[in-house]
């Protein structure tokens, strides 16, 4: 069930639509550009088509690739949600899949960031990665240790922007706002809001588990939000914890 949180104001849409011409058709315009048609050609027509045909299709191939196929675009990363006490201040993957509380899906080429002990003990930030080419265009994992269940929706967003002030500011100047429950094939509850905000779009995805509240951030420039948005809900979407509950 989708909610809005006030006092967030939605963005609405300002645009204006041309006057019909009369007897025009009533179907709605295409949302893709159409391929103008050449001059017909006499004796090479056929062959014309046929080289049309393989232009696109190379084009398509070299398009960027189905997010159906993971293995070759995405990493699973598997996070255990130490304690600072534990942290042993080490970053990659190694003998964590055993002991892992949760997993995401990183893009490949993506980098991580090593998460210091204070920081890890301050507001909890567990995991982190980024795209190298634009560093604010990023994922990241924060835990609160000792919340057995999910509050209301905007008490536990307002929870969470208290140690995170780019998230106060988010949430200020935003110009959309949703909030979503869902669960997962276990029943498992998330908590799913997205923040249109002034130069940055999030997704958050925040469940409880293991005595613990675990909230994954995705984020991203305006710009690159706009280049790989489908890219960015695939990785929102694959935050999941794991384990027993």
């Amino acid at each position: 069930m989708a909610t809005a949180i006030a006092p967030l104001a939605f963005l609405t849409s300002t645009g204006t639509t041309a006057p019909k011409p009369p007897q025009a058709s009533s179907l709605p315009k295409p949302q893709i550009p159409i391929l103008q048609s050449k001059p017909p050609l006499s004796s090479t027509a056929p062959i014309s088509i046929a080289a049309t045909a393989i232009a696109v299709a190379a084009i398509l191939s070299t398009a960027t690739p189905s997010l159906a196929d993971t293995g070759a675009a995405f990493n699973v990363y598997y996070g255990t949600a130490a304690s600072a006490a534990n942290y042993g201040g080490l970053g990659g993957n190694a003998n964590k899949k055993d002991t892992a509380e949760y997993i995401y899906d990183v893009p490949e080429g993506w980098k991580e960031r090593l998460v210091s002990k204070v920081e890890k003990g301050t507001n909890g930030t567990d995991s982190e990665f980024y795209n190298p080419k634009k560093r604010s265009e990023k994922e990241y994992l924060t835990f609160l240790a000792g919340i057995r269940q999910l509050g209301p929706k905007d008490v536990i967003l307002n929870n969470l922007a208290l140690s995170d002030v780019n998230l106060q500011d988010q949430i200020a100047s935003a110009e959309s706002f949703l909030a979503e429950e869902k669960k997962d094939e276990n029943g498992q509850v998330y908590y799913v809001y997205e923040i249109d905000g002034a130069g940055t779009h999030s997704l958050i995805s925040v469940t409880c588990a293991k005595n613990k509240l675990y909230a994954h951030f995705v984020n991203a420039p305006t710009p690159e939000w706009n280049r790989d948005q489908d890219m960015l809900r695939h990785v929102h979407d694959s935050f999941k914890t794991v384990g027993s509950y």
